[in-house]
């Protein structure tokens, strides 16, 4: 592909691929050196040359190399939409989610329906890639821009006709979903995370928002969570981008609970939905517990619905659902037929929505294992020792990832907020703790890392796994039973 096919003002050269990072940069590259909040791309472009690039797309910066500079005034943009043009070929459906908790378990439970009513699909974000040829890793939950579309065009070709992608608050304000061609996107929710990113609430609410206002085309489904607290500001910025809204929930208007009956494993879902022949009703039987799994699965529901999918079908789908890695993950039970699960919740909403999720399942009590990350959001710890302490009946407090922070002070700040808590050193001997408290009819929730193999120390990643750590544990205090 030549450059002036991509970029304006550029030369007629060919080139072989784009990159943002120098280390992947080959001969015939272009090299997007971008300015981030860490590090700026200018730095490396020496390096990109030496490797082989034969163009640089960067900001309006002064500046002069010895191969071509396309200067632009917001090169990730430029970027994203000369990835799309380079890859060429996507789904041919694609939708995208965001909000702050449920993402993950969202695109892979609308993959599920429109996999089982037929479709080819696939899913991308958190969790990886996962298509017909299972699951591959992309490190974030947006992914780069570059790595997106290549993506997609690997999906393509492998026949996928339906995706749905997580949008990420940092992906959208950082254009890396630019240039993905979308059918209907929805919005779950938000509440307290990224702070350390976003100024404030309203900046990341606006950066969730550009999903409606600059990326799903007018006309198509908005599909919005109408039980969020922001339920009512999404849909005054989806009505103004002329986007046809589609509510889903307890408050919906074309999808909607009428009432849940918990049961150990799953839940009975009365649902209602509404037609051109006046609503209907019908009984769903969800293989998951927890309300905003039930809430998940709807939002995944409607997006089907929305875009055409035959109602009972997507019902007969809902059924046959299975839970995604580490979202309220049943990991085993105690021989005394106690539940353990795993959760990524790692805000104060998720830790809130996870540990109410818990109580209508558990006859005896819940108990909660869980830290926060350091060199994150620390306005957030003692609200989550706060919530832990009022919706578990007994908290255990102990690291997550404390990445450059000491683990100590970290615990110190939840305590704060869950004085009555009881605080452990290392997270597998807390995981241990919980498991070793556990009898007849008690649930322990070990939140905050959910799916992740690895903690960040220092700057080090260790292995490590909230699952395996609960199953060394259980064998190791069953063994002998």
């Amino acid at each position: 592909m030549k450059l002036s096919q991509v970029f304006e003002n550029a030369p007629d050269w060919e080139f072989t691929g784009l990159t943002s990072d120098s280390r992947k940069v080959a001969p015939g590259f272009v090299f997007a050196a971008i300015k981030g909040t860490v590090s700026d791309g200018r730095d490396f472009i020496q390096s990109a040359i030496d490797k082989g690039a034969v163009a640089i797309l960067t900001d309006e910066r002064e500046g002069e190399w010895d191969i071509p500079a396309v200067k632009v005034a917001e090169p990730r943009l430029v970027l994203a939409n000369a990835a799309a043009a380079f890859y060429g070929v996507q789904p041919e459906t694609m939708v995208a989610v965001t909000g702050t908790n449920g993402k993950s378990s969202t695109v892979d439970f609308l993959r599920q329906i429109w996999e089982d009513i037929g479709l080819v699909s696939a899913s991308v974000g958190t969790l990886g890639a996962v298509g017909p040829s299972g699951a591959v890793e992309l490190g974030h939950t947006t992914p780069d821009p570059v790595a997106v579309q290549s993506t997609l065009a690997i999906l393509a070709k492998e026949g996928v006709t339906h995706c749905a992608m997580e949008a990420s608050s940092h992906g959208l304000a950082q254009y890396r979903m630019h240039g993905v061609k979308l059918a209907a996107g929805a919005f779950l929710n938000l509440s307290q995370d990224h702070l350390d990113y976003h100024k404030d609430l309203d900046d990341y609410f606006t950066a969730k928002m550009k999903l409606f206002t600059e990326l799903v085309p007018e006309g198509a489904p908005a599909v919005i969570n109408a039980d969020s607290d922001m339920k009512d500001k999404a849909l005054a910025v989806a009505e103004a981008a002329n986007l046809k809204p589609f509510t889903v929930g307890w408050r919906g208007d074309h999808l909607w609970i009428d009432e849940i009956t918990p049961r150990n494993t799953g839940q009975k879902l009365q649902l209602q939905w509404e037609t051109d022949d006046g609503d209907k009703e019908t009984i769903v039987n969800l293989p998951l517990i927890g309300e905003f799994q039930a809430l998940n699965a709807l939002t995944a529901a409607g997006l089907a619905m929305s875009l055409g999918a035959e109602p009972t079908s997507v019902f007969s789908a809902m059924e046959k659902l299975k839970g995604v890695k580490g979202r309220l993950e049943l990991v085993a039970e105690t021989q005394n037929g106690a539940g353990v699960f795993v959760d990524f919740a790692h805000t104060p909403d998720g830790l809130d929505v996870l540990l109410r999720a818990a109580r209508p399942h558990a006859a005896g009590r819940v108990i909660c294992v869980f830290g926060c990350g350091g060199d994150r959001d620390a306005g957030k710890r003692p609200i989550m020792g706060e919530i832990a302490s009022k919706f578990a009946d007994e908290v255990i407090v102990t690291d997550d990832n404390p990445r450059s922070e000491d683990p100590a002070s970290i615990r110190a700040a939840i305590m704060k907020g869950a004085p009555n808590a009881t605080e452990i050193e290392g997270r597998a001997e807390a995981i241990k703790e919980g498991i070793s408290r556990l009898q007849k009819g008690d649930v322990l929730m070990i939140a905050g890392k959910g799916h992740e193999t690895g903690q960040i120390i220092k700057g080090e990643v260790f292995p490590f796994s909230d699952h395996e750590a609960a199953l060394s544990a259980l064998a190791e205090l069953e063994g002998g039973q």
